[in-house]
């Protein structure tokens, strides 16, 4: 008799460690997917942070020449004779 409860509990072991086996598994291939998909995200922010940067650039590039135009253009209406 006591050989067989023995047996059961090892049973109920054996049940319980191809539980947490398994369970592993899952989680392991989740803790993959998610790193994939942070991965994915981590170069989706850097192309946008590098499209935001080339952004302000562009955008400080063209306020530079308007600054600039707009300074000629405020020379030439100071001294209109300078230029006839």
């Amino acid at each position: 008799m006591e050989t067989d409860e023995v047996m059961h509990q090892l049973d109920t072991l054996l049940e319980k460690v191809e539980s947490l086996i398994e369970r592993c598994q899952n989680l392991e291939r989740e803790n993959a997917d998610l790193s994939g998909r942070v991965k994915k995200l981590e170069s989706e922010l850097e192309q946008k942070t590098e499209n935001e940067n080339q952004f302000s650039r562009q955008k400080e590039q063209i306020r530079s020449r308007i600054d600039h135009l707009l300074a000629k253009l405020d020379s030439a209406t100071e001294n209109p004779a300078a230029e006839e």
